[in-house]
């Protein structure tokens, strides 16, 4: 076994924030994590390569402990403009509802910022990088590696773990089917990958020798225990610090988390083209039978006006409200109270 994974990542307890993308991960959020002795990341998937600078060198001010920045594998789908038109009507009963007057967008190849992230992530001296939707290219984990960043990958499956590993990724987040947000899978369709995290972390702990970190549905002490007892060297919980005081979680957000109930989350395509769990509201329920929808990230680019002006009008049923499967654990508090109630009870497990 390599070292592990406090050590590795140079913080006093295995915990992980996770990176949830979409604004949730502010400053406050990070540093907050970080200074608990934990990880906080910073979900960097949509940010533009000058806004991810500027949010870390915020950071860097503030801490000086370690965090990390999360990056999506960019997917390039094509899709012809019938098919664009016709997604973009499917969704024009929402505009209407929301008064927002757009033409059909028109995609332009070689739009990812990827690349410069990456180029941001090495410039700034990153202490950890992960990424999900897939696997970075082995000069770049390389290249990454060299600047002194540790690279965890995501994987859904015990395959893509092992691939994860002979990629060169020092650690592995195993995402469970119970997490919230988009699946991480990048090797067969989502719907062949939704294996329950109880089932996926031993058998991938026992094909892989790099640390392991559990993730999907760990709200409190019980989930953290749980997921050590079964191999895994730590946690990524992400909906459990969405509803902290410091989350720059929209309000109507943590609201409706918070009063969620577990049968109210299931798994949805409708917002972005990708699988992704979250709370169903008016927006799934009226999209549940709808075929005009595109793959990702052409469909989330389509709804993104969308959940800007729900947003803006504090209307929660047409916003992504992304949550793992036990929003009834969720509750607000601080990160340091969140933290320490999972320490406590569990200070007699072996790390």
């Amino acid at each position: 076994m390599t070292a592990s994974l406090t050590e590795l990542l140079r913080i006093n307890y295995p915990i992980i924030q996770a990176p949830m993308a979409g604004g949730i991960t502010g400053p406050e959020l990070v540093c907050a994590v970080s200074r608990s002795g934990c990880l906080g990341s910073i979900g960097a998937g949509y940010m533009a390569p000058g806004d991810l600078s500027a949010l870390i060198r915020d950071i860097k001010k503030n801490i000086q402990q370690p965090y990390a920045v999360n990056l999506f594998v960019p997917d390039h789908p094509e899709a012809p403009q019938s098919d664009i038109q016709n997604a973009f009507e499917a969704l024009r009963v929402f505009r209407d509802e929301l008064h927002i007057k757009e033409d059909p967008p028109t995609f332009n190849e070689g739009t990812s910022k990827y690349e410069e992230q990456i180029e941001m992530v090495l410039k700034e001296k990153v202490p950890v990088c992960s990424f999900t939707f897939g696997m970075p290219a082995k000069h770049i984990i390389k290249e990454l590696k060299n600047n002194g960043s540790i690279v965890i990958g995501t994987a859904t499956s015990v395959m893509e773990a092992i691939l994860l590993e002979e990629q060169g990724v020092d650690a592995i987040v195993a995402q469970g089917s119970e997490a919230g947000g988009h699946r991480g899978t990048f090797s067969g369709p989502p719907t062949h990958h939704m294996l329950g995290l109880m089932s996926l972390i031993p058998q991938i702990c026992d094909f892989v020798k790099i640390p392991v970190i559990a993730a999907g549905g760990i709200m409190d002490a019980r989930g953290y225990r749980a997921a050590l007892c079964l191999g895994a060297q730590g946690v990524q919980m992400g909906t459990a610090f969405l509803t902290a005081f410091e989350s720059a979680a929209h309000p109507a957000y943590k609201e409706a988390v918070l009063n969620a109930r577990e049968d109210q989350v299931v798994v949805t395509d409708a917002f972005s083209g990708k699988e992704a769990r979250g709370i169903k509201n008016q927006f799934i329920y009226e999209m549940e039978n709808e075929t005009r929808i595109l793959p990702y990230p052409l469909q989330n680019d389509l709804t993104k006006t969308i959940r800007k002006a729900a947003a803006e009008q504090n209307n929660a049923e047409y916003m992504s409200l992304w949550c793992g499967q036990s929003p009834r654990l969720s509750r607000s508090q601080s990160v340091e109270s969140l933290v320490q109630s999972i320490l406590s009870v569990s200070k007699d497990v072996t790390l």
